[in-house]
């Protein structure tokens, strides 16, 4: 049986059409803005305090910003240096769907090759009916060595492509499909006596590949429903997004969308009129000056940008209130 084959059919390029977070956070043409959580500044550290999160969640959503992101950071790595939002991403986003209203909730991403894909499917689905449809799936293969031992793994680091498609695959047919009869070389078989429950709201959860998770960009654009990347300065911008167009339309037609999405670092200074600089995966400047660079990233093709807020010195709502008064009018999300 060919595994790839059955899954690749399931995977149709979502649209604003059938699935409303996906239509309200993409759309060809234009750019939306979000955050990656946690909400907050913690320059000095690699740990947040997580305070008064949930309040700023929920003004995330009430400003009118597009999504929150959860990043999957099983264990604090000090030579990495930050442990991201602390808390498990599909318990948080299940937390901040009853805490907000229209915002999509996305992972940036979920690390499949260290998640067993049933436990993903399972989890994804709930917070998706939590939700009310708005979670938006960013897959990744993971790239810090030292996980892996401590799952275990540490003979699969160099095969983590593999087990990502693996695990990619088993987790689009358990999603979409009821008692499937699927297998893959690494987790598993299902024999179509057993089932995974929930299933997706609105039928799928749209799934974007981060980086290039040791795939060909040719796969990423057949099997996923959009490309997310990060810390991307204006000259690469320019070429990947070209290359992810091309991409895109080869393997599948000149009218498909697929979104390309970019994260980075991000710090708002308090001069509307400093100038834009950017540093490695930081960019850094006043609210005209990252207008401006959003701009032309939306003439690049980019659907959304999310942001990192944790250089940040200013407290962070101070930072989304002046954003969504100045900036975010610029790239509204689709009604």
């Amino acid at each position: 049986m060919d595994t790839r084959t059955d899954a690749a059919r399931l995977a149709i390029a979502t649209s604003s059409d059938t699935h409303e977070a996906f239509g309200r956070v993409f759309q060809p043409g234009r750019m939306t803005l979000g955050f990656i959580l946690p909400l907050e500044g913690y320059p000095d550290g690699p740990v947040p305090t997580l305070a008064d999160h949930a309040r700023i969640a929920k003004r995330a959503d009430e400003m009118g910003f597009a999504a929150l992101w959860a990043r999957d950071v099983p264990m604090l790595d000090p030579s990495f240096g930050d442990a991201g939002q602390v808390l498990d991403p599909f318990v948080y986003l299940g937390f901040l769907a009853a805490q907000t209203r229209r915002i999509a909730l996305g992972t940036a991403s979920t690390v499949l090759t260290l998640r067993h894909p049933i436990h993903v499917a399972k989890q994804a689905s709930s917070v998706d009916v939590l939700s009310g449809g708005r979670l938006l799936l960013g897959v990744a293969s993971g790239d810090r060595p030292a996980e892996y031992p401590a799952f275990g793994l540490e003979h699969d680091f160099e095969a983590r492509g593999d087990r990502f498609r693996d695990a990619f695959d088993t987790l689009r047919v358990a999603t979409q499909e009821s008692f499937p009869v699927f297998a893959t070389q690494r987790f598993g078989a299902l024999r179509g006596g057993l089932d995974v429950l929930p299933k997706p709201s609105r039928g799928r959860i749209p799934m974007l590949v981060t980086g290039h998770s040791r795939q060909e960009l040719a796969w990423i654009a057949e099997h996923a429903d959009g490309w997310l990347y990060y810390n991307l300065d204006l000259a690469r911008s320019q070429a990947m997004a070209a290359q992810w167009q091309a991409a895109v339309q080869a393997a599948h037609a000149a009218q498909a969308f697929k979104p390309f999405a970019q994260g980075f670092f991000f710090e708002l200074d308090s001069n509307p009129n400093e100038p834009l600089v950017q540093r490695g995966p930081l960019i850094r400047g006043g609210r005209n000056a990252v207008a401006m660079h959003f701009r032309a990233l939306e003439r690049l093709g980019f659907s959304h940008v999310a942001l990192n807020m944790k250089p940040n010195r200013r407290a962070a709502e101070e930072v989304m209130e002046e954003m969504a008064e100045h900036v975010l009018p610029q790239f509204p999300v689709a009604l």
